[in-house]
């Protein structure tokens, strides 16, 4: 299924499970994207920055993707292709559309400092992957250190008819989202799909503001699902409600550099994946961090009951 500017719901965001000798954990990977498949995810992204995409080879990569587009059963697979050099990026890229992805996310590189430089890296990056190729804007500035501004990314969306999605992580980063669409009102930007992320901590409020869906990696994707569609519904309350029960541990996994092992360390707990482990360099749960996921944890059990069966 390919991308639109019409995309939305929830796409969550795949870590790679792999084993504790480093090795892909396969079964893993399959109970996991199973799992995304089988509780109403829109599509799915592999090989963003909580995949551990640059810690992979090419060969294993390519085979996340095809293992991914498998799982998914039709649904539209978004596959990272952020890369230093741009032969890597169109390498990836047009390997991943051959193996049935709906399209490609970037991210720019953290050399970019002014609006000229953004707007021509996404020219290049069009040209180097071809412009067949849907693709994704990441703005996480968090990360990269980039700042785009709504303009600057008006002014790609404009310039490139393939791009039809912008993955929104700004913070803050709700009034870029009314900017964005208030171009869209005024006719100043072509539609396109808002996907947002920040580990979903303020989706809530994003939907309100114009998003499409999501598109983060939280250990209960099933909490997204629910607030996009409650949102959507106009059911404001409810959605908050729920949203809210969940946000002591959605701000205990967006600390930084421990986030991931958070992320595993729940999905490991849930059953979906064997082992919590990452590829190094990484960063480890201490005893104290797990203990306090587990607390987070029986505190949401008492009123969700996907939390409840966690040992």
């Amino acid at each position: 299924m390919p991308l639109s500017a019409q995309t939305g719901g929830v796409f969550p965001i795949a870590p790679t499970p792999f084993l504790p000798t480093g090795e892909i954990d396969w079964a893993s990977v399959d109970k996991l994207y199973g799992h995304y498949h089988a509780i109403g995810s829109d599509g799915l992204t592999v090989l963003g920055m909580m995949g551990e995409a640059p810690k992979l080879e090419p060969a294993e990569s390519l085979a996340l993707v095809k293992r991914s587009v498998a799982l998914m059963q039709g649904l539209p697979v978004i596959v990272g292709v952020s890369a230093p050099g741009f032969a890597a990026m169109r390498s990836l890229a047009r390997e991943a559309m051959e193996a049935g992805a709906a399209g490609v996310m970037i991210a720019p590189p953290n050399t970019l400092r002014t609006d000229d430089q953004i707007v021509g890296y996404y020219a290049q990056a069009v040209d180097a992957i071809g412009a067949d190729v849907p693709f994704v804007i990441q703005d996480y500035p968090l990360m990269t250190t980039v700042l785009m501004t709504p303009g600057v990314i008006r002014r790609i969306v404009m310039a490139h008819p393939s791009c039809l999605m912008l993955k929104a992580e700004d913070w803050p980063g709700l009034e870029k989202i009314s900017a964005l669409r208030g171009f869209q009102s005024d006719g100043s930007m072509r539609p396109i799909s808002i996907m947002v992320a920040n580990g979903g901590l303020f989706l809530d409020f994003e939907m309100e503001r114009g998003a499409d869906g999501s598109n983060t990696g939280y250990a209960f994707p099933e909490l997204l699902i629910d607030v996009v569609r409650l949102q959507k519904a106009g059911e404001r309350d409810a959605a908050h409600d729920l949203f809210d029960m969940h946000l002591p541990l959605l701000r205990y996994e967006q600390q930084p550099g421990v986030g991931l092992a958070v992320r595993k360390h729940v999905l490991m707990r849930r059953g979906l994946i064997a082992h919590e482990a990452q590829r190094k360099p990484a960063a480890a749960l201490s005893s104290a961090a797990k203990a306090e996921v587990g607390y987070l944890l029986a505190r949401l059990a008492a009123s969700y009951p996907l939390a409840r069966a966690l040992g």
